[in-house]
């Protein structure tokens, strides 16, 4: 179906005359004509009210162009599995189980696997060949792909393996030595370190794709080291249970 047509079915299945429809998306009667006649299409904020409005993605709205998955796990986004914002417009990026009420579910990649793999899983479909295929596929999509550019899942290790030694010739005293690094989104780790003036700093991006772990300190007690890497910088912190009381112990530039 084409958008004019879509336009005036949900219209009609809603009980609105194009009045109302119009006064509910801040236009005039005669915009929403000249949509239902295929003269003109809604813009970009229009069809976002107009995607609310009608609890159907943008996507539906303009006659489903794309076959849109999962920027997270890359599953086939439908409206009845696509996510939300906590303002309830559509987040077309994401499916509902990793992206809800604003939040991402997923911050290990790894994590992201194992869920993945049980239910994939058949005789058809091993475990193993679920878990390789998903190896293969999750850097390519927009949640995981900071690293993109380094040229495959082979390098990608190379480059986590690099990284790994790097941070280990640190000699961080306390920190156990580190043997794996997990993809892990800026906002999830992304802690406020006090400066001696008394100012909160932040050193990550929420919405970017980090590199790095968490280790127990070996001198015991209840703070851990906290690890973030890419491209340009190496971070090391601690911190206590949940993130609380952390102090920056490295952050240096690659």
């Amino acid at each position: 179906m084409e958008t004019k047509d879509i336009i005036l079915e949900l219209r009609t299945k809603k009980g609105l005359s194009q009045d109302e429809l119009a006064e509910k998306v801040f236009v005039t009667r005669q915009a929403v004509s000249r949509w239902e006649n295929g003269e003109t299409t809604p813009n970009t904020e229009t069809l976002k009210l107009l995607s609310k409005l009608f609890d159907v993605s943008i996507n539906t709205l303009l006659g489903s162009p794309q076959k849109l998955i999962c920027q997270c796990c890359g599953m086939p986004l439908e409206d009845s599995n696509t996510s939300r914002e906590k303002d309830g417009f559509f987040n077309e990026e994401y499916c509902k189980w990793c992206y809800a009420d604003g939040e991402y579910m997923y911050h290990n990649m790894d994590d992201l696997i194992e869920v993945c793999v049980q239910n994939m899983a058949n005789e058809h479909f091993s475990s193993e060949q679920a878990r390789e295929y998903m190896k293969d596929m999750l850097p390519k999509l927009n949640y995981w792909k900071e690293y993109k550019y380094l040229g495959g899942a082979e390098t990608f290790e190379e480059f986590k393996q690099k990284l790994i030694e790097e941070i280990n010739a640190l000699g961080v005293e306390g920190m156990p030595r580190l043997d794996k690094l997990n993809a892990l989104v800026g906002g999830y780790i992304n802690l406020g370190y006090r400066l001696p003036n008394g100012k909160i700093v932040k050193f990550l991006d929420d919405n970017a794709t980090y590199l790095g772990n968490q280790l127990e300190c070996e001198f015991g007690g209840d703070r851990c080291f906290g690890i973030a890497a890419n491209m340009d910088f190496l971070l090391v912190c601690t911190y206590e249970e949940n993130g609380e009381n952390p102090e920056l112990v490295i952050y240096k530039k690659r």
